[in-house]
């Protein structure tokens, strides 16, 4: 069978959660057994997101191989059985850089490079190279319809549709049907106004998925079917749910997976979405609720941390708790004393990070939930404070320090690979990707992962200096688990406190809501026990 494709575009505003439908889409699909991947196309000129601000984009998804990505990979990753790559991901900055890298070398053999057709050929080139193999490839293109830096994308797809048969394409908009509450009533005019400016450019979506806060009466989807030109069992609704993985289950209510199958003729078998139905209704039904203090510097926009506030949920349906995240200001805590906002919290997290700001908040916040007995979880700059904490406030050593804060410290207890030092460019430096580690025998991470030898995702610059190994280990701090290979520390852990682990790779990338990373689960579960016994 040849892939079908599936191209999700945006309308009206941003922010729609165009990655949560296309995952939701692959979800649907993959119920009826057919194999699926999913694409992302960023119309930002940056070459990949890695240098970017969380604030300005939301947290950086590392894929397996390394790739610095947009947060929509962890969507795709968390509701389907899709593993991303590089290939899953492509920017207007890497587009243009290969076709300009291609016109150096001559390729283009003298002729004027232009948008059209090179442009648009480079893009339609990397989608059909990362849809082979598949039955159905989803395509989310970044941006909304009318902005100018998405029209190379959606011209590239207008192409494929003229390219291949009309059963083997399908165009799937999400737009926005606002209540004005002065009206007492939903609007269409957006919807129409935004598939308008697909239609200018030769796109004529197939169905519509309208987001909106309340249910859409059959008479509004017939305005809607009327003036956009698409069949009036295509407007699906796309209500705002308390539960984001609720989203497959009522797609599918609304009949969108039966109107795609119909639409690319599609054999498959019926769908079974039982698995969602159980997370959904653990996460609606908790026996009770566990407090976990998030502790960061970006905690002003949830985004920045979407996988580990995912992964939390996750253990929190595995358990049957509602996890209620508080996000602490790790700046407020060092300048403002709020340590007591610390003493509302069953256990605390801290994420990782780049920079100064708000260090000294969160070696405080360790120190207390090492010696208060809190259950404490790092991760990534969450383990490199750790160990500076514990250098100073037991070891003795009070410059203990990381390069990266300063670069001149005589104890620096956290450091850089020396290859890592001779690279300039920023996304270089950093050790990225999937990396193993081996745990030892009997420690607490080993009995968690119920395995010695695991592989994780990393993304980070900065190790803990080797030389401090042995005068850390006398003191109490267990080094649990290392990559044997580069000979670096990947685990540490106290192993008289209750639950202390700290690791230097992203577990949260790799967590699901039917199936939650083992360290979340247990922390979350470690939480709970500290609640049980101390309130």
């Amino acid at each position: 069978m040849k892939t079908k494709l599936i191209f999700v575009t945006g309308g009206v505003v941003s922010s729609l959660g165009k990655g949560i439908a296309a995952a939701s889409i692959g979800a649907i699909l993959e119920s009826r057994g057919l194999k699926v991947t999913i694409i992302k196309l960023d119309p930002y000129i940056n070459v990949d997101p890695g240098t970017m601000s969380p604030f300005q984009h939301g947290e950086v998804f590392v894929t397996e191989d390394g790739y610095e990505a947009d947060l929509d990979l962890g969507h795709y990753e968390r509701y389907t059985n899709v593993v991303t790559s590089r290939n899953n991901n492509f920017t207007t900055g890497q587009i243009y850089y290969s076709v300009i890298m291609k016109e150096r070398k001559g390729e283009y053999l003298g002729k004027t490079v232009q948008v059209i057709p090179h442009i648009t050929d480079e893009i339609k080139e990397k989608i059909y190279g990362a849809a082979k193999g598949y039955d159905v490839a989803l395509i989310e293109i970044g941006g909304t319809a009318g902005d100018i830096e998405s029209l190379p994308f959606l011209e590239a797809i207008r192409q494929v549709g003229h390219e291949l048969n009309r059963n083997q394409v399908l165009y799937v908009h999400l737009s926005y049907i606002p209540w004005i509450p002065a009206a007492h009533e939903l609007k269409t005019k957006p919807t129409q106004h935004s598939v308008t400016k697909l239609r200018e450019i030769g796109i004529q979506p197939d169905i519509l998925l309208c987001r909106c806060d309340r249910e859409l009466n059959q008479e509004i989807k017939d305005k809607i079917a009327l003036f956009t030109n698409v069949d009036k069992d295509a407007v699906i609704q796309a209500i705002d749910v308390d539960c984001v993985y609720e989203c497959p289950i009522l797609f599918q209510e609304e009949g969108l997976g039966d109107k795609i199958v119909d639409l690319l003729q599609l054999w498959t078998q019926r769908p079974n979405l039982q698995k969602w139905a159980d997370i959904v209704h653990s996460y609606q039904n908790p026996k009770d609720e566990v407090t976990i203090g998030v502790v960061g510097k970006y905690v002003d926009l949830r985004d920045s941390y979407m996988s580990l506030h995912e992964a939390l949920t996750h253990a929190g349906v595995a358990l049957n708790i509602r996890v209620n995240i508080k996000d602490i200001d790790s700046e407020s805590v060092n300048k403002k004393g709020e340590k007591q906002e610390w003493e509302n919290c069953d256990g605390i997290l801290i994420p990782g990070g780049f920079g100064e700001r708000g260090i000294a908040g969160k070696i405080d916040t360790i120190k207390y939930c090492r010696e208060t007995g809190v259950p404490y979880f790092g991760i990534c700059l969450g383990l490199q404070v750790a160990v500076i904490e514990y250098a100073r406030n037991v070891l003795g050593i009070k410059d203990a320090n990381t390069v990266e804060i300063d670069p001149n410290t005589k104890e620096n207890i956290i450091d850089m690979m020396e290859e890592q030092k001779k690279i300039k460019d920023m996304g270089g430096t950093m050790r990225l990707g999937a990396y193993s580690a081996s745990l030892v025998p009997g420690s607490r991470v080993a009995e968690v992962y119920e395995t010695e030898q695991i592989s994780e995702r990393h993304r980070h610059r900065y190790e803990v200096n080797n030389k401090y190994i042995q005068v850390l280990e006398e003191k109490g701090l267990t080094i649990s688990g290392k990559n044997s290979d580069l000979d670096l520390v990947e685990v540490v852990e106290i192993k008289d406190h209750p639950w202390f682990i700290a690791v230097q790779y992203h577990p949260e990338f790799k967590s699901k809501p039917g199936n939650p990373h083992p360290l979340f689960h247990r922390f979350v579960e470690a939480a709970y026990n500290n609640k049980k016994t101390t309130k």
